[in-house]
């Protein structure tokens, strides 16, 4: 077990190099720039979000997709991944991750917008949608859309399912001594509940349970910052300045250096926003809009409300409560989180908990229309049923095993999937930015789409 963990942080090191450092960030700001920020009218994305968009095409409505895209992405990245970069990449990491948000919230725009303008019916008469179809129809380039389906396959079983499964299991083990492959069963059980469904289903699930959970666990954030009212201005002072000079990191921190803090902020922002990974437009392209750059203004607040909020939480309350407890160990992420809760009197532990697991099992729910989503587009609807089986399988798995080969699975598969899905937002820039002048910069937001734009497969 100890030479595939190194195996796989070896290729994690690899795949999180300067190259993607560079590549993502890259790609997040020339996307900024050639929508002529996108960022601007995050207040529209909202209004939308709230607002049906009567007699369009698709099949859940425009909140459905957003909060099913949410669910796949608040999960253990906000909370552990958060409290992993900062452990691992010092405070600065937190500032890496913040600002892969608010760039990604233009490549997050573009991933939306290329979804819905590329999307098909199929012959069961569903709306199918994501990079892979931009991919095939937008670049002609199918060998590369099955290098995405298979990659983003193989990472529903990392990051949307055995990370998530593990993540609740420790926390339902730790808190409450119940055996993991109890809690395993029990994920599993109503994880198929759900899945089995479809995709009406998980929206239906996820957009009752997202704005409760994140709701909950932001209010547990604000008063943990309260209690520590005198730590929080250091606290972003610490976080800005180590991002640049590992040196000024001080506090008890060890300082790490710059490309360490680069690398972790980057990897678990991407992590955690799923900006440029390819993922969240799967869902976009189900979406009832009439034209693809109104989805793509709601699918951008995503990231907003993703890393711009949650994780830029969730790193300050971290950082001040070390800097407020220096006993704190923060050398592991999770016992980082849960100590810096812990100091909530009472309710900090279980607000830990519920937030953990309602955060993950959502999680479960998005990613698994996701890889099955790739699933059907590289072998067809007939591999459905497998492939459930097999998820929910894996959830069960995911619960008994290490949590460091998780991670460096998980980073690996992220690193993968996002390459080809940048190069298509890259090649296809061209044409985001034609339909958003069209539709944004025109004021034609209320204006429909071509319907035969909108083919059958």
């Amino acid at each position: 077990m100890d030479t595939i963990n190194h195996f796989f942080s070896l290729i994690s090191s690899f795949l999180w190099g300067w190259p993607m450092v560079i590549l993502l960030l890259g790609t997040h700001i020339f996307l900024t720039f050639r929508l002529r920020f996108p960022q601007r009218k995050l207040l529209t994305g909202i209004r939308l979000s709230i607002k049906k968009d009567e007699n369009a095409s698709g099949e859940v409505s425009q909140f459905g997709a957003l909060a099913t895209s949410l669910a796949a992405t608040i999960g253990t990245g906000n909370i552990v991944g958060v409290a992993t970069a900062v452990a691992l990449g010092g405070p600065g990491a937190v500032l890496w991750c913040w600002l892969t948000g608010i760039f990604g919230i233009a490549t997050k725009y573009a991933e939306g917008l290329l979804a819905v303008k590329y999307r098909v019916k199929d012959a069961n008469g569903r709306t199918c949608g994501g990079p892979m179809y931009a991919l095939e129809r937008g670049l002609n380039m199918k060998w590369l859309a099955i290098v995405f389906a298979v990659f983003t396959a193989l990472a529903s079983f990392g990051i949307g399912c055995t990370v998530q499964a593990n993540s609740i299991a420790l926390l339902a083990h730790e808190t409450f001594g119940l055996p993991t492959w109890l809690i395993g069963i029990t994920v599993c059980l109503l994880t198929a509940i759900v899945i089995l469904g479809g995709v009406k289903i998980i929206a239906k699930v996820c957009t009752f349970l997202v704005p409760f959970m994140a709701g909950f666990y932001i209010i547990g954030c604000i008063v943990i910052l309260f209690m520590n009212s005198g730590y929080v201005i250091p606290a972003i002072q610490l976080i800005v300045h180590s991002a640049f000079n590992p040196s000024a990191a001080g506090g008890g921190f060890v300082g790490a250096s710059v490309m360490m803090a680069a690398r972790y902020g980057i990897a678990r922002g991407l992590f955690s926003n799923e900006s440029g990974m390819g993922s969240a437009p799967i869902v976009a392209a189900a979406a009832q809009t009439r034209n693809p750059v109104r989805q793509a203004l709601v699918s951008s607040t995503g990231t907003f409300w993703d890393t711009v909020i949650i994780c830029a939480l969730t790193g300050i309350v971290l950082v001040s409560s070390i800097l407020a407890h220096p006993d704190i160990s923060f050398s592991d992420g999770a016992a980082l989180t849960k100590v810096a809760f812990s100091k909530i009197p009472y309710v900090g532990a279980p607000l830990l908990t519920f937030g953990i697991i309602t955060f993950a099992f959502s999680t479960i729910l998005g990613w698994s229309f996701y890889g099955e989503s790739a699933v059907d587009y590289i072998e067809g609807s007939h591999m459905n049923k497998f492939y459930r089986i097999l998820y929910i399988t894996a959830l069960f798995f995911g619960s008994i095993i290490n949590l460091d080969i998780i991670w460096n699975i998980a980073d690996c598969m992220n690193a993968l999937m996002a390459i080809p899905n940048l190069v298509s937002l890259l090649l296809l820039s061209g044409v985001a930015a034609r339909e958003t002048k069209k539709y944004l910069w025109n004021n034609r937001l209320e204006e429909p789409m071509d319907e035969e734009e909108f083919l059958n497969t």
